[in-house]
């Protein structure tokens, strides 16, 4: 059934327009936590990176602040850029039938479109960033002969990527395939014989964005924070101290050998302390123990030297604690200890004055919390559930290969590295640091409902139609239509 008056993408990105719009209206000046609150005060002091999460967000939140006082610009760019990716790439599809709309519909209920746009979040901005970096490589592939329009594009999709790689720690494995996808589409657009330009744009594309991950890094980092270098050095000596308590809760009997040699108590405070205050949900508990070692000036040495020797003789051990990491992050099993969502404001006292907020539950967030947690225990707050659309949607695209497919593939082949990195770093469970996986299924989703059939249309009329000079057009137009 044709929907009347224009085509069923430009409906389906109506109801995601106005789904962010029902999102703001919910819950703006925004939903803050701990993190959020300390970040929004860097952001208003210009003291950026001082709490060592990555600066670009505070930098953001104090440009907003200087606008509008407090977080409400930030949330109202962040909804943006959530609801503009979803909605152009629904806008890549044809007129077509009712089950677009209803979907849309239907995704802009879940609490991963309906609240966490409004959640003043690191995760959700790399999410947002994200999705509209890669949605903007679609468009780009769409417009493959038009050279201006494809080449802004490109920039508007690597400065999108380029923040994103920026937002998070784990954040730059979106630059590669963001060049991948970019590569293609250059090599798409240029004349036979001049392919290469694909790879040169691939390669620009990639060593342009990092090189401004480094450099912004670098100049937003205040002095008092010390060098981006370390602060990342700090965040891995926690790590690696996690990964130690952890392999003594598994294996009790495990050798600290270099402990045990060098610094005799540092190994009786981890087999101890350490080890009752451990907890798969988070390393928040071992926050006393870390701070008794990091008053020790060789700490940092001495907990990488016991690292490595530890699994250098025993990997296995190393696995199997970063595999159940990873099945906390990926699978939440407790929804009670790990955060599936968060309304409301709080922080520490001397950062909510900083930026002249208060503590805040109303009656709304808490409406919004229960509406959110209906969906516990349900595929919509099931990160594995994404997983496997994703997956499905990954090997269909692959398969069919239109011209904006190679992006939407790559986003979701992003979505995947990004999560398979929580293997090696994850410390926590809350449910927000895949929100990108979740994010990236639920856009492929609605591109793949959009562009339904597309392929099949292309391959029929590059059969039944010649070209403009009379010649046959069949063989190279339909393989292009997959």
């Amino acid at each position: 059934m044709t929907l009347p008056g224009g085509g069923a993408a430009r409906w389906a990105a109506a109801v995601i327009v106005v789904g962010a719009g029902v999102c703001l209206w919910l819950s703006l000046p925004g939903h803050l936590s701990y993190d959020s609150v300390v970040q929004l005060a860097e952001g208003r002091n210009g003291a950026y990176g001082l709490s060592g999460h990555p600066p670009v967000r505070s930098w953001l939140l104090g440009l907003a602040d200087t606008v509008v006082p407090g977080p409400s610009l930030f949330v109202v760019f962040q909804t943006a850029l959530i609801a503009g990716g979803l909605a152009s790439l629904v806008l890549l599809g044809r007129p077509g039938n009712w089950l677009t709309v209803i979907l849309a519909a239907a995704v802009a209920a879940t609490p991963q479109l309906l609240i966490y746009p409004a959640i003043v979040w690191k995760d959700v901005l790399f999410a947002g960033a994200a999705t509209a970096g890669f949605a903007c490589l679609a468009h780009a592939a769409a417009a493959a002969r038009r050279g201006a329009a494809r080449h802004a594009l490109v920039g508007a999709a690597l400065g999108l990527l380029t923040l994103a790689a920026m937002t998070r720690q784990n954040g730059a494995v979106v630059l590669p395939f963001g060049a991948l996808a970019a590569a293609w589409s250059g090599a798409r657009a240029a004349p036979a014989g001049r392919r290469w330009r694909g790879a040169a744009l691939g390669g620009a594309f990639l060593a342009i964005g990092l090189a401004i991950m480094t450099v912004g890094a670098t100049a937003l980092t205040a002095p008092a924070a010390g060098p981006p270098t370390a602060a990342a050095a700090g965040q891995f000596g926690n790590l690696q101290t996690y990964d130690i308590v952890r392999a003594l809760v598994l294996e009790p009997r495990t050798r600290l050998r270099v402990m045990h040699a060098r610094a005799p108590w540092f190994e009786s405070l981890l087999r101890t302390r350490g080890v009752a205050a451990y907890s798969p949900v988070r390393i928040d508990s071992l926050e006393p123990v870390m701070e008794i070692a990091g008053a020790h000036a060789d700490s940092a040495a001495l907990i990488g030297a016991q690292w490595m020797d530890m699994f250098a003789r025993d990997p296995w051990l190393y696995l199997r604690g970063r595999a159940e990491a990873f099945r906390w992050v990926v699978f939440t099993p407790s929804q009670d200890d790990c955060v599936l969502i968060f309304t409301g404001v709080e922080g520490p006292v001397e950062e909510m004055g900083d930026v002249q907020l208060t503590p805040r539950k109303s009656s709304m967030d808490l409406v919004l919390e229960d509406y959110a947690m209906n969906f516990a225990g349900t595929p919509v707050f099931s990160h594995a559930s994404y997983a496997v659309l994703g997956a499905v949607l990954l090997i269909g695209l692959l398969r069919r290969r239109l011209a904006s497919d190679i992006a939407v593939a790559a986003m979701l082949g992003s979505a995947f590295a990004f999560t398979a990195a929580f293997a090696v770093i994850s410390i926590a469970c809350d449910y927000r640091y895949l929100y990108d996986l979740d994010l990236a299924a639920i856009a492929a989703t609605l591109y793949a409902a959009s562009t339904w059939g597309m392929g099949a249309d292309k391959a029929k009329a590059a059969i039944s139609g010649p070209r403009p000079d009379g010649s046959d057009r069949t063989t190279n137009a339909a393989r292009r239509a997959g």
